[in-house]
């Protein structure tokens, strides 16, 4: 479990290598775990996606930067 209050393990019936930073990682069959259902909660910032087609990697989305989190943000005071 990471560092937001959702349930948030993945493979906790097998055993995986550590990850690190560099690291690729692939959810296949993730549901409904992609761009379309993420949201900015606890501030998380939304990683880059990549399609991967006919062997290729394709980034189709950049990851936020903390700037993207207060784009749309106004002042109200």
């Amino acid at each position: 479990v990471g560092n937001i209050c959702e349930t948030d393990t993945f493979a906790w019936d097998r055993k995986i290598n550590e990850v690190r930073e560099g690291d690729v990682l692939v959810f296949r069959n993730a549901g409904a775990y992609g761009f379309e259902m993420s949201s900015n909660f606890n501030s998380r910032l939304k990683p880059a996606e990549v399609l991967f087609l006919d062997g290729k990697a394709h980034l189709i989305r950049k990851r936020d930067e903390f700037e993207d989190l207060l784009r749309n943000q106004i002042e109200v005071l």
